[in-house]
């Protein structure tokens, strides 16, 4: 009886340690009940060691569990580390991380709270690799013997295999029953760190240069002098889709909201040019997106942006700098710390915290986009005396589950207070809760709130003459958008200049709000239509310069 207990623990032990969740958003774990695909690759090692060999020595314990150990804290990075930093792991950018967060730690803590820590990790290992060692000799001694002798268990093996098989295979109806693998994570942060150290390897992975790189190859002073030093600003517009036109009921519901966006626009002296693009990603991914736009780099292959992050590549930021701008990366969404950033190298970065949001929080993403764009205006004035600025500012209100739709406040000086809304208005927002069933109400309501705050700051703006653009970074998820969705998104351009906005027309852009439904390209074509427009040379001057050094 004892050795059937002993055989029942080690066996749901070790599919345990490989097939917990991650308890969102602490670093700390739940147990799922799902089978972990490499438990069933161990219990077949052992099985068919045992098998062939009749018993397994010490060292290949030793050395099974210490594999095993590793594709356990491999599972535990996996599961944590989208919960702690809002993005999937990456080797490249985390693993540096831990010995900077020990070092940084001992520096404030005393000497005693340092090494209790350091002991207790230690002896957390130490004592994860001691039951995971009880386990797999279980496994070895009593499991295995007792399974060879087994019709059954043979039988109750190779439907574990092909589940497991299925799995790796992408098969969806096998989610429900069988945890996410850790190995295809452990190749592919070997292949980052292949990339990020080879040559050889970012040349087959990047293209060789992009119009970024051209454009900073260009004579001094002609890359951006049809801006004639006016601001930038390039803001991503979250989980705003082409879904938004496509769909007639979506179409007619935003209509008004349109129209009053375009006239908000007309009011403030701008005029709007638009158009279709098509996204690196769907329903998620926005990094793909906004690297996309800051590289001129095609990176719907997700592999291309994680190595692009690990190279010194120019993007619109570096151009920008050389040109006598500063730059601003504004990332309202962001309250964890963003190693990643180092590769962007903005000349002022500024996070949540940063915007010191003291009204109510709204929702998943605290604070409002609308007091963002109005903070970042107080915090940083656009005055006589600032340098000419190009911002990147990925907006995060209108990001999934769309609800709760922030108020629109009306009154810039109350927006910026630490009571921006009425209390029975918050009060209201608050008692909103997500829809996860039917989300397409609350996006319609969301995306009305993104054209209804956008209009209205740039209404109001800044006295200084500013290029923006404004473009969706990817479709909403696809309950939202049904099945078969482009992935296209719309852009608006937004400037005084129309000698400027003609250049765009001259490329395909329509005048207003309602662009063509054919899309110009990818999103990282769109980086190649600006510094055309931007240039001294104006579009086509790119074209005519290959058609003269071409045989």
């Amino acid at each position: 009886m004892m050795r059937t207990v002993q055989g029942v623990a080690a066996l749901l032990l070790l599919n345990a340690c490989l097939s917990f969740s991650t308890w969102w958003p602490t670093p700390w774990v739940v147990l799922d009940a799902r089978v972990a695909p490499e438990f069933i690759g161990l219990w077949v090692l052992v099985l068919v060691l045992v098998a062939w060999r009749g018993t397994l020595g010490q060292g290949a314990v030793r050395a099974i569990t210490l594999g095993y150990l590793l594709l356990v804290l491999g599972r535990y990075a996996d599961v944590t580390v989208p919960a702690l930093f809002g993005r999937p792991i990456n080797a490249y950018w985390d693993l540096p991380q831990i010995p900077r967060f020990l070092w940084v730690s001992a520096q404030e803590w005393p000497w005693w709270l340092t090494l209790a820590v350091l002991a207790g990790g230690a002896s957390l290992l130490i004592g994860l690799y001691a039951l995971l060692r009880w386990g797999i000799g279980v496994l070895a001694t009593q499991v295995a013997p007792a399974a060879q002798a087994h019709v059954g268990a043979w039988l109750i093996t190779l439907a574990a295999v092909a589940l497991a098989a299925a799995n790796y295979a992408g098969v969806q109806a096998t989610w429900p029953y069988v945890s996410k693998p850790v190995v295809p994570v452990a190749w592919r942060q070997a292949q980052v760190l292949w990339g990020a150290w080879s040559s050889a390897r970012q040349a087959v992975i990047l293209p060789p240069s992009s119009p970024v790189d051209e454009a900073m190859a260009a004579p001094s002073g002609t890359a951006l002098a049809a801006l004639g030093g006016a601001d930038v600003m390039l803001m991503p517009l979250e989980s705003l889709g082409a879904i938004t036109y496509d769909d007639p009921e979506m179409r007619t519901a935003l209509q008004a909201a349109r129209e009053r966006f375009e006239q908000d626009l007309r009011d403030g002296g701008y005029r709007v040019v638009s158009a279709f693009l098509k996204s690196p990603t769907f329903a998620g991914g926005s990094d793909l997106a906004h690297l996309s736009l800051l590289s001129g780099i095609d990176l719907t292959d997700p592999m291309r942006h994680d190595v692009l992050l690990t190279t010194r590549r120019e993007t619109l930021i570096t151009l920008f700098r050389s040109q006598g701008y500063q730059t601003f990366g504004v990332y309202p969404g962001v309250f964890w710390p963003w190693p990643e950033r180092a590769f962007y190298r903005f000349d002022q970065y500024v996070d949540g915290p940063a915007l010191d949001y003291q009204g109510p929080p709204i929702g998943f993403w605290k604070i409002p986009d609308q007091f963002s764009a109005a903070q970042l205006e107080r915090l940083y004035p656009r005055d006589a005396r600032a340098k000419p600025r190009f911002t990147f500012f990925p907006t995060i209100t209108t990001h999934l589950p769309f609800s709760p739709v922030p108020p629109f406040q009306p009154d810039a000086q109350r927006l910026l207070s630490p009571q921006p809304y009425d209390a029975e208005e918050v009060q209201r927002v608050l008692a909103q809760r997500p829809n996860w069933t039917q989300m397409r109400p609350d996006y319609v309501r969301m995306v009305e709130y993104g054209y209804r705050w956008l209009g209205a700051h740039l209404r109001e703006g800044s006295g200084r003459e500013a290029f923006y653009i404004f473009v969706g970074d990817h479709q909403p998820a696809a309950s939202v958008t049904g099945e078969g969705a482009s992935w296209d998104v719309p852009v608006y351009l937004v400037s005084r200049q129309e000698r400027l906005l003609q250049r765009f027309v001259r490329l395909g852009y329509q005048p207003g709000v309602h662009p063509r439904r054919d899309a110009l390209g990818g999103l990282h074509d769109l980086t190649d239509h600006l510094l055309q427009a931007f240039s001294a040379q104006g579009p086509g001057a790119r074209a005519t310069r290959l058609a003269q050094h071409s045989p």
